[in-house]
């Protein structure tokens, strides 16, 4: 891990705004932001971006498969993601025979394109302010359930309301921890078709070494296609299904950037947590991500050791691999960057200052606001702790698979003969669904790893758990004799012993299954809360919410932003470097080049391995017209954009809307940055799109695409 070099520039109470600070409403940028964005070299309206009536630059962006963000760029409904985003689904439609995650894939013409299972965008219709309706049921006597339970029916009613009949999803999001609600209004298409992707060994250029690291070299991006029916309505997967013919597309420019231009980013980031009191921060530093690096990395550990034996594991895992890696390496830079710049410490010299403030007379509503908070977080630092144990315990699908089949077999065997026919078609599915890709010995093993580190490493341990770690001396031989036993005496073991069960089923036999009891006890330890806990987070809620209410009444003439919650968000910054770094080989440190990434090349290694073809292209130089003004192919970019988690694949725009790359990436320096924004130190690191096209035209020979492109030179 890097030395971080540069203080973070702390002041989360009042959040004093850099320009480049901030993910921000579409609805509220001409109030609080569109003066700020002309200046630095916006030339749209307001309206040009959010419009409820007329076509705008929210219509070409899309929540991607309801965990990244995605943009439509022709009139033909093309969708360009993140590889890493698409990257589930082309695993999923990859053979060992056919094997597009390691060699990539171009659908030659729409008829060739492929149909994952489960694959959908989003697309943003509206949203409103719902605030004053929803608050003005509710009152300070209130517990939080009492409370929670008053919105919620609002929130039914807010939601049917809107949603047309059912023609869109309806979702109401609380904003400020519960001060403000906001209800959001999408349109969803399920069927997606994957149209071209890179092989691994350009899209994951760099691996897990390069992760969160810069310079980078990454053609990380993917392409689908959205279909609809006749009319442009959502429709399920269907051979008479024609490609979505948008509200809008964003137009492709290759006419390249400068430092310092003006740049936005339109996308879904996931979760920030920038108004966490600096006890959260330390139960995370000290406790829960310390659990959550160890767990990651026993997982990955086991995963890797079979996937690298044998190619179809390889892909069943991919996805489920690469996720437990880019979180496991996130933490630990959590861990470190938090550490470093001694966030928790400031945090609380801020925390202070709003001590004196609420302890005044006239704000007494605030006073024990913060004592209620620190107390929370002095009681539940090991529950924490635990929590992130059996919390990525329970990410092991055998861990998880015979509690949630088990308990629906048993809600099938007390319905009558007729539901259980109903019923029958839907739980077969779900039996294939729940063991399709699954490997036995690898998911044996990893569920053995990890109850043996929970059961040493966590405190208060699920009773099962307990008694086990007991009867086997805590030793890996132990567990894994142990889960030997209970997969061969469980129903669960495989599909076929669940479809063999399901043809003579017997509640008795259900209940005494190893398997079975072994998961519910994982997962009923894992939702307990005894009354004690159960007070503390009710305590804690209505602190927290007062806490957010009393910092904004403090300073009501502040500029503030609500936390991400997957609700779209536009930021904005400029296209800039970090300091000189030489490693690469740029003229500045704000872009790298094709030069760059062939210097990285590394024979059959996993992550630094190179097709033969793009390294013709380099030493032809044979970029065609993506090639910079001083002949270089750029590939990566950095901005000061306020992205997160969610982002990914979210569009980098120019000042007049332009699509000039795509986002992937945060650097490791300002990884502390879901919970406090640096200035300096943040960057966004984004694919250019002259790569990106580049790869589509000449590597791939895919002009076809090219032509569908509206391209602005």
């Amino acid at each position: 891990m890097k030395k971080l070099i540069i203080s973070f520039l702390l002041a989360a109470f009042v959040l004093p705004m850099q320009a480049n600070e901030g993910m921000w409403f579409l609805m509220h940028i001409e109030r609080l932001n569109y003066r700020d964005m002309q200046k630095m070299g916006l030339q749209l309206t307001p309206e040009e971006i959010y419009s409820i009536n007329h076509a705008s630059l929210k219509d070409a962006i899309v929540q991607f498969n309801r965990g990244c963000t995605a943009e439509i760029i022709s009139d033909s409904g093309l969708v360009l993601t993140n590889h890493h985003c698409g990257y589930s689904s082309i695993a999923e439609l990859s053979t060992a025979e056919n094997d597009y995650l390691t060699n990539g894939f171009w659908a030659g013409n729409q008829g060739e394109e492929l149909k994952p299972k489960k694959l959908s965008v989003r697309f943003f219709v509206r949203m409103d302010d719902v605030s004053k309706r929803i608050l003005n049921l509710v009152n300070d006597t209130m517990t939080e359930a009492e409370r929670e339970a008053t919105i919620n029916r609002e929130i039914a009613k807010i939601e049917q309301e809107n949603n047309e009949g059912g023609k869109f999803t309806v979702s109401v999001k609380s904003f400020y921890q519960g001060n403000e609600f906001y209800y959001f209004v999408y349109q969803d298409y399920n069927d997606v078709r994957l149209v071209g992707t890179p092989p691994a060994s350009i899209g994951k250029f760099g691996g897990d070494t390069d992760n969160w690291e810069w310079p980078r070299h990454t053609g990380d991006f993917s392409l689908f296609r959205v279909y609809a029916d006749k009319d442009g309505n959502p429709a399920e997967y269907s051979k008479d299904n024609v490609p979505l013919k948008p509200k809008y597309h964003l137009t492709t420019s290759i006419k390249g950037f400068e430092e310092n231009d003006f740049a936005m980013i339109m996308g879904y980031p996931g979760r920030t947590n920038r108004w966490m009191p600096s006890g959260g921060i330390e139960q995370n530093v000290k406790y829960a991500y310390p659990a959550w690096v160890e767990a990651s990395k026993t997982s990955m550990d086991v995963m890797k050791k079979y996937m690298d034996k044998d190619q179809q594991v390889k892909l069943d895992y991919a996805s489920s691999y690469a996720s437990t890696a880019n979180y496991w390496k996130n933490r630990q830079g959590m861990i470190d960057a938090l550490t470093q710049h001694k966030t928790a410490e400031s945090k609380r010299k801020d925390e202070q200052a709003f001590q004196k403030w609420a302890s005044k007379k006239e704000n007494k509503k605030y006073a024990d606001v913060m004592s209620v908070i620190n107390n929370y977080y002095s009681k539940t630092n090991e529950n924490s702790r635990h929590n992130n144990y059996i919390g990525l315990l329970l990410r092991t699908r055998m861990a998880s698979i015979p509690y949630r089949l088990g308990n629906d077999i048993n809600y099938y065997l007390q319905q009558n003969e007729a539901k259980q026919a109903e019923m029958k078609p839907k739980l077969d599915a779900e039996i294939d669904d729940f063991y399709e890709g699954l490997y036995l010995p690898l998911e044996k093993d990893v569920l053995a790893a990890q109850l043996k580190l929970y059961s040493t490493k966590a405190k208060d341990i699920a009773p099962m758990v307990a008694q086990a770690a007991s009867a086997n001396n805590k030793t890996e031989a132990g567990w894994k004799n142990y889960i030997d036993t209970a997969f061969k005496n469980s129903i669960f073991e495989t599909k076929e012993k669940v479809q063999a069960f399901m043809a003579a089923p017997n509640a008795a036999i259900l209940k005494d299954d190893p398997l079975f009891q072994l998961s519910t006890d994982l997962m009923t330890r894992y939702r307990y809360k005894s009354e004690e806990e159960k007070q503390l987070d009710n305590d804690f809620e209505h602190a927290y919410r007062l806490m957010v209410e009393g910092i904004r009444l403090q300073n009501p003439d502040g500029k503030y932003y609500p936390d991400a919650n997957s609700t779209l968000r536009l930021t904005y910054g400029k296209v800039i470097s970090l300091p000189e770094d030489k490693r690469n080989d740029a003229n500045k440190n704000y872009y790298t080049t094709l030069k760059g990434t062939v210097a990285k090349y590394q024979p059959g290694d996993d992550e630094f391995d190179m097709p033969k073809k793009l390294i013709d292209l380099y030493e032809k130089k044979d970029f065609g017209q993506y090639a910079d003004k001083d002949c270089y192919l750029p590939v990566n970019f950095l901005t000061d954009n306020d992205i997160t988690g969610g982002n990914s694949g979210s569009p980098v725009l120019n000042g007049k809307g332009e699509l000039i790359g795509l986002a992937f990436d945060g650097n490791i320096e300002a990884m502390a940055g879901d919970v406090i924004f640096d200035d300096q130190l943040q960057r966004t690191i984004n694919v250019d799109i002259r790569y990106v096209l580049f790869l589509i035209d000449k590597y791939a020979g895919a002009s076809h695409i090219i032509d569908e492109l509206t391209l602005a030179k």
